[in-house]
């Protein structure tokens, strides 16, 4: 029987999670939450590494983060579309893991397929919520399931955050997360074709964007993140203070 997650985040292609998110992953797995990844295709069309490698790598940051599962629907890179036949194979894993957050990618960004991607997670998330949408696995009808908020992070494009997460304690790790892709960012030991993000100076770009956030909050590192819907609070405890 699958367990019950509380996280689950999606990203388009492996390593969209560990370059959007991973600190946010990991802040909750220190909480003692359930986390896991779905990766929507298997990044075949990338101009460096393979789908084959991009599989090993992926496994290997899971391990880094400490997630419960991590799975691929092996949609079609570049191609997928935000049709019923793919809104239906998310349901099916919405459904399996019954999460009550979910993150997925911007609904804007440099890559077009985020945006086609967040559109998809958004609307599969409210339609898994349905019981007339019937999905089964091993035969077996699933129950229908919505979580309570999807939450979309950032890569490329500045957007303004909804909200931001205090990442400080796990900027290191989550950079280690994203170095797990040894075939997509920076190792001179590659003879690959330089890519927008194989530069040493795009790991930068991560770092700092990181502390720019974290700057708007008073903390050292933090990620942002758009809602679906407003967020409440039950204490006003719970705000992060800036500095004065």
């Amino acid at each position: 029987m699958v367990e019950k997650l509380d996280v689950l985040a999606f990203g388009v292609h492996p390593d969209d999670v560990e370059l959007g998110c991973s600190g946010t992953i990991l802040a909750c797995i220190a909480e003692g939450k359930k986390v896991g990844i779905v990766d929507l295709t298997r990044g075949e069309l990338g101009t460096r590494g393979t789908a084959e490698t991009r599989k090993t790598e992926a496994a290997n940051a899971a391990k880094i983060l400490g997630v419960e599962v991590r799975e691929n629907l092996a949609m079609a890179d570049g191609f997928f579309q935000n049709d019923e036949i793919n809104q239906r194979k998310t349901i099916q894993v919405i459904r399996k893991y019954q999460p009550e957050i979910i993150f997925c990618n911007a609904p804007e960004d440099r890559h077009p397929d985020h945006g086609r991607s967040a559109k998809l997670v958004s609307d599969a998330a409210f339609l898994s919520g349905l019981r007339k949408i019937v999905t089964e696995v091993e035969g077996i009808n699933q129950d229908a399931w919505r979580p309570k908020y999807v939450f979309h992070y950032f890569q490329d494009r500045f957007l303004q955050p909804d909200f931001v997460v205090d990442i400080s304690e796990f900027l290191d790790k989550k950079i280690e997360s994203v170095l797990a892709y040894t075939t997509q960012f920076f190792n001179p030991d590659l003879n690959e074709p330089q890519t927008y993000i194989s530069s040493p100076e795009f790991l930068e770009t991560v770092k700092a964007r990181a502390m720019m956030l974290g700057k708007r909050i008073g903390v050292k590192f933090a990620e942002g993140y758009l809602s679906d819907k407003v967020i409440g609070i039950k204490s006003f405890d719970a705000i992060i203070q800036h500095a004065t």
